[in-house]
């Protein structure tokens, strides 16, 4: 008989999920199962990418590389099949499925299912999948904030930097100068109470207050004031594991939307007397996340720069807006330019090189060209003995390459 997706799926999830890896005391859930409506398109949300790598997969490089390796669990929901596609089996990474919609909250229920919890008592932390900028320095930022911080459960925000109607993150609630009975809040002030999320805001009517309670003290905000308010959360948070698992499914879907958010769990855990922190991240462009093209497209600009400015005084980019250089490239120009030999590479207007491409010295590449794949370019030496010019051409799948090189060849 045949399988209906939800069975693909579930098939699909656990064979390529790995074993995780307990001696490590930390997890990371990534949250991949949104809709993505916003963004109109037939691609899942999560695999837009950025400098040619999905969002998703920025996410878990941010995680895991060279200077950080954590056990990974990846939360699929819609299009859940091409997203595992893409990921495909990885050592310890696992995979969970919310089959159903129900929220972020729900969706870090799903993820914890995966951690066995009689073999682990470390660190959570949580990951928005469309986080495209997302970078290790922030996570490894946000890793030692955490640790050295002594809380139970830490929020990475943001300050909204637009046009505040078209905020609409959730909004940190902190702690005012003074309670509703107009006594000072003291050692309170500016503790993290809740997020409230931007519908619930807007649910509110305009000359009702909204009362909120901490450490046993009242205190009241108008509807302006949560809107108005710059602070907003990132969707990234820590957890210690054992109180995670203990309020997470305290949450309730009493709210706008009938769901079950992650958001709720800054209250839940401050009335159970549990600490809560919250930091920011050096470059405030690292918790972008998009809902449709115009973001995404401002966030695939801002790579462009941050890519632009790491090469810039290393070789000659003719043309900073209109270029590609694949990150693995990137890696080894760098590595050659710390050799402390002077590159002399040039690359103009339009060029695109892609991944497996071997660059060296003195090479020139011209106007539109597309490399990929396979491709060394020898090292050119300039000498006065050899004042030829080379011309050649490769074609790789059917599109031709031009480069131009002045020297010899060794």
């Amino acid at each position: 008989m045949e399988m209906n997706y939800s069975e693909e799926v579930y098939k699909k999830v656990e064979e390529l999920s790995s074993e995780l890896d307990y001696t490590k005391n930390e997890a990371a859930i990534i949250l991949a199962a949104g809709h993505g409506k916003r963004i109109k398109s037939q691609r899942s949300k999560m695999l837009h990418t950025i400098w040619g790598i999905p969002t998703v997969e920025r996410v878990y490089n941010a995680c895991n590389n060279e200077f950080s390796s954590m056990n990974t669990i990846i939360v699929v929901g819609i299009k859940a099949l091409d997203v595992l596609d893409v990921f495909g089996k990885r050592e310890n990474v696992g995979f969970a499925y919310q089959e159903f919609q129900k929220g972020t909250g729900h969706a870090v229920q799903v993820g914890l299912e995966k951690i066995d919890t009689s073999n682990f008592a470390g660190i959570v932390y949580v990951f928005p999948g469309d986080m495209g900028l997302f970078d290790n320095e922030t996570v490894m930022m946000f890793r030692n904030s955490f640790k050295t911080s002594g809380a139970d459960m830490m929020v990475l925000t943001g300050i909204y930097e637009g046009n505040i109607e078209f905020n609409q993150y959730g909004r940190i609630v902190r702690v005012k100068g003074h309670d509703i009975e107009g006594n000072p809040a003291g050692k309170d002030e500016n503790k993290v109470i809740e997020i409230i999320e931007h519908k619930d805001i807007l649910a509110i009517k305009g000359d009702t207050p909204y009362i909120t309670e901490y450490n046993g003290r009242k205190y009241s905000y108008s509807r302006t004031e949560l809107l108005e308010n710059r602070e907003y959360n990132s969707g990234v948070y820590a957890f210690d594991f054992e109180k995670l698992t203990e309020q997470v499914n305290n949450i309730s879907s009493n709210n706008a939307q009938n769901e079950i958010y992650i958001t709720d769990l800054i209250a839940l855990f401050n009335k159970s007397g549990y600490s809560v922190d919250a930091v920011s991240p050096k470059n405030e462009y690292v918790v972008m996340g998009f809902n449709d093209k115009s973001v995404l497209k401002d966030m695939k600009q801002l790579y462009k720069r941050i890519v632009y400015d790491k090469l810039k005084n290393i070789i000659e980019i003719q043309d900073p807006e209109d270029f590609f250089i694949d990150e693995s490239v990137v890696k080894e120009i760098i590595g050659l330019d710390q050799l402390g030999t002077p590159l002399d590479i040039t690359v103009e207007k339009g060029v695109h090189i892609g991944k497996g491409v071997k660059l060296n010295y003195g090479v020139q590449i011209k106007r539109n060209v597309y490399v990929s794949g396979n491709v060394i370019l020898e090292r050119m030496l300039r000498s006065p003995r050899t004042p030829t010019s080379l011309h050649f051409h490769i074609r790789l799948s059917q599109l031709v390459m031009e480069f131009q090189y002045h020297g010899g060849i060794s």
